[in-house]
């Protein structure tokens, strides 16, 4: 198997990570609307995925890069921007006491997100399927 195989496997694997961490935080979100949760426990629980969920995606971006997949690589682009520019920023905590104030960003956030891992997914996949069938001719 060559390179580019592993290399969209591996994309596969990370985006679906990223995926379900997004439906996660898209339930927790409907969750506290629906006052299933509070929210000290909310951000108690998503607080700790925003560095792993960020630092997967810039891994298969800085992946696609280094590769010379410029096309994946500027697909993923802006969404490092924003994840990157949220963390130095110090945007990326929920704090308990403003989350009902930006709770319809928050899920907006999540929202586009999710579509953005679910057509990613898709696409790796497709690529990880044609690089796998012209390895065998």
């Amino acid at each position: 198997m060559n390179g580019e195989g592993w290399l969209f496997i591996l994309a596969v694997i990370v985006n679906a990570v990223n995926l379900f961490s997004q439906v996660f935080f898209t339930i927790m979100y409907s969750d506290l609307e629906c006052d299933y949760i509070n929210p000290i426990e909310l951000c108690n629980k998503l607080n700790p995925w925003f560095i792993p969920e960020a630092g997967l995606h810039a891994f298969i971006t800085l992946l696609f890069l280094l590769n010379g997949y410029w096309f994946c690589f500027l697909l993923n682009l802006p969404l490092l921007a924003y994840n990157a520019n949220k963390f130095y920023t110090k945007n990326h905590l929920l704090d308990a006491t403003e989350i009902f104030r930006t709770l319809s960003k928050h899920k907006k956030e999540s929202f586009l997100k999710l579509g953005f891992h679910l057509l990613m997914f898709f696409f790796y996949l497709y690529r990880m399927i044609m690089a796998l069938v012209n390895d065998e001719h």
